[in-house]
């Protein structure tokens, strides 16, 4: 998660809790300001264990956004797992 948003400022993380917090700030390429909660609910690599509120300064972010990001995150946690395992 941190490495997939690190265009955003860290705010709070609280690895007991899974939650990590951000503040404002701008994805590359992008003019739209973004603000995110992530919310770690298991270690598994699924989507259900994976919660994030995006939002912009004129509300919730988009669906597919979201989607995008959830994604990416998912993604850069599995691959992480493979490479620890092959360790």
């Amino acid at each position: 998660s941190l490495e997939v948003l690190n265009f955003l400022p860290l705010e709070a993380v609280d690895p007991f809790s899974g939650i990590i917090q951000t503040g404002w700030g701008t994805a590359p390429g992008s003019d739209t300001l973004y603000r995110a909660t992530v919310y770690i609910q298991d270690p598994s690599l699924d989507a259900r264990s994976l919660k994030i509120s995006l939002l912009t300064k004129t509300g919730p972010a988009s669906t597919k956004t979201i989607r995008i990001i959830e994604e990416a995150i998912l993604s850069r946690a599995i691959q992480l797992r493979l490479r620890d395992e092959k360790l």
